[in-house]
């Protein structure tokens, strides 16, 4: 079971227009709605993938129950488990999967859950995100959760400490719970930005996975090598560093590589750095080789990019992909 944690889950809420006008009215022409936050779409990948997982987090108010109940909605039976550690299935031929459970495991809060808002100018394919804030949580409520998280440990693989922090949530929390994983011998992933990212990081997390800007503000640096080797001094074991089209970059204690789709493309990019993560923490649990984790969180983070849906991947175009993904070893080593 792999299990992933959303402190500020949200009601992901999608709206196309032919063209997105600045100071004029529009018309919807598709609209959709989700359970959102970071682990959430985290989770809603692994299923995809045939991964059971476990979500938790906090929800509360009208829309942590409408929340509930589309979480309640996505595959929960019949789904065969993954491959079993250790096996390498092999990239160029994706077998079909069912999709597995995702379990409800989130903490209710007195406060209503936050909404996000993503504008999709059918247009350009560009999108315009609205986020709200998410609620006040208390401090009965995180201490519930953090009783229920080192409950949850004891059965999980692995974890993944995704999104931002609501209102009320102290900012060494991810520091918290990436010493509880570490304490209770789970492999963590940790995918914030700003403060959170830095007081989590000098807890020793075994992944973080921050994007080009985020990577920067942690360390000062744009270039990418030099600020990714940087992030790893200040305490992560591997940084997996997303560069939005050019693909990810990977400084590990195994080695350092870096793996690109095969050709740029054009479409929605919420939720890509999710799937990425998705990708990242099921090829660890499977014990894929580093080059095909990143050929798989690459093809996952492009398809995801081609989905007429945010925070969807194009099965399709995730296959079709997957061989194609350029990885190339760097050297020396980083250790």
């Amino acid at each position: 079971m792999i299990l992933t944690v959303t402190l500020n889950t949200a009601l992901d809420l999608t709206y196309g227009v032919p063209e997105l006008v600045p100071h004029a009215s529009h018309r919807v022409s598709e609209m959709s709605e989700r359970p959102g936050g970071k682990g959430l779409n985290v989770a809603r990948v692994l299923s995809a993938l045939g991964h059971e997982t476990v979500v938790t987090g906090f929800a509360g108010g009208s829309t942590g129950t409408v929340l509930r109940e589309l979480l309640a909605g996505l595959p929960a039976t019949d789904a065969p488990g993954p491959e079993a550690p250790g096996t390498t299935p092999a990239p160029t031929t994706p077998a079909p999967i069912a999709p597995a459970p995702v379990t409800d495991a989130l903490v209710t809060v007195a406060g209503n859950t936050r909404r996000t808002i993503a504008v999709v100018d059918r247009a350009t394919g560009d999108t315009t995100q609205l986020n709200e804030p998410g609620p006040l949580v208390t401090a009965d409520e995180w201490a519930a959760l953090l009783g229920r998280y080192e409950e949850l440990l004891a059965g999980a693989d692995a974890v993944a400490l995704c999104g931002s922090l609501p209102p009320g949530i102290h900012v060494g929390a991810y520091a918290e719970l990436v010493r509880a994983a570490r304490a209770a011998g789970v492999p963590v992933l940790l995918d914030t930005s700003g403060e959170p990212l830095r007081r989590g990081i000098a807890a020793r997390p075994d992944l973080i996975k921050p994007n080009a800007d985020e990577l920067a503000q942690l360390t000062g640096s744009r270039e990418p090598m030099r600020a990714t080797r940087d992030a790893r001094r200040r305490g992560a074991h591997g940084v997996i560093a997303s560069l939005g089209p050019d693909g990810m970059l990977a400084v590990t204690p195994d080695g350092i590589w870096q793996a690109a789709p095969p050709a740029r493309v054009l479409g929605n990019p919420t939720g890509a750095g999710d799937s990425a993560v998705a990708g990242l923490l099921s090829g660890l649990v499977e014990g894929l080789s580093w080059p095909d984790r990143l050929r798989r969180a690459v093809a996952l983070s492009t398809a995801t990019v081609l989905s007429p849906t945010a925070g969807d991947f194009d099965r399709a175009a995730y296959e079709e992909l997957l061989p194609r993904v350029g990885v190339e070893e760097h050297t020396p080593a980083a250790r």
